[in-house]
């Protein structure tokens, strides 16, 4: 059992105001961080959406289609295994992808924010 007693909410308040940035919330407000926000969510919410209706799509067969999952490929490898591998290959196709669009549409945006922002800093 702790000893300490609980931080008043006047006390918490005023540690979270002592920690905000203003600096920060100047950027916030640009249309560069605003770009920013757009071009990583042109990829990130299309991807997530189409990663979860394919992991969904593997659990739901693999609980009510047992016939059609167990159906042997070649040898011992059914098709419930073969969908199980595509997750692996999906996973690191989806890491891929994002790195890439990341590299090729953001990083610089975002790395003259944060030069911005360590500008702003430092005066």
């Amino acid at each position: 059992m702790s000893t300490r007693s609980p931080v008043p909410a006047d006390r918490r308040a005023h540690d979270q105001a002592a920690r905000h940035d203003p600096i920060y919330d100047e950027l916030v407000q640009t249309a560069e961080f605003k770009e920013v926000r757009r071009r990583t969510g042109i990829f990130t919410i299309p991807a997530t959406a189409a990663f979860l209706g394919w992991y969904l799509l593997f659990v739901v067969m693999s609980n009510w289609a047992h016939g059609f999952m167990s159906q042997k490929v070649f040898g011992h490898v059914n098709v419930a295994l073969i969908f199980g591998l595509l997750q692996f290959v999906s996973t690191f196709l989806i890491a891929w992808l994002y790195a890439r669009h990341m590299n090729n549409n953001v990083d610089d945006l975002a790395h003259d924010l944060d030069v911005r922002y360590n500008e702003e800093k430092t005066r």
